[in-house]
């Protein structure tokens, strides 16, 4: 069996964390949660994920500033960053992907329909 993908969850509610974990590990992803940018930033000093799942709205440092710094590092830039979001307004979407994300969800995800927009992001053979 191949090596599981590792995904990166960056998001300040404890609630959306578990729930993206139980759908991440029901596909079989190894998930990294990460409370805040500070706690990403230590997490991808030690791994490489294969994507990141970023929430916009987080205390202090928030999911664009975030962003922005993970694709601004050399070592880190290639790395697939989708922002999960409760930013529905006209603009969010185009201010998600200026600050460097590659894909951008609605909060609440769909459930059903989770899986398959995360393959889409995820390289075959990465």
């Amino acid at each position: 069996m191949p090596d599981k993908k590792i995904i990166l969850h960056v998001e300040d509610s404890i609630e959306n964390r578990i729930l993206i974990r139980r759908l991440l590990q029901y596909e079989g992803y190894e998930v990294l949660e990460a409370g805040n940018a500070e706690e990403a930033l230590k997490l991808l000093q030690q791994h490489t994920p294969h994507l990141i799942l970023m929430d916009m709205n987080m205390p202090n440092v928030d999911g664009y500033t975030l962003t922005n710094q993970i694709k601004k590092n050399p070592h880190l830039h290639r790395i697939p960053i989708v922002a999960i979001t409760a930013n529905v307004m006209r603009g969010d979407r185009e201010r998600s992907m200026q600050a460097g994300c590659d894909g951008y969800f609605e909060k609440p995800i769909d459930v059903d329909k989770f899986s398959e927009q995360l393959a889409r992001f995820l390289r075959p053979g990465d």
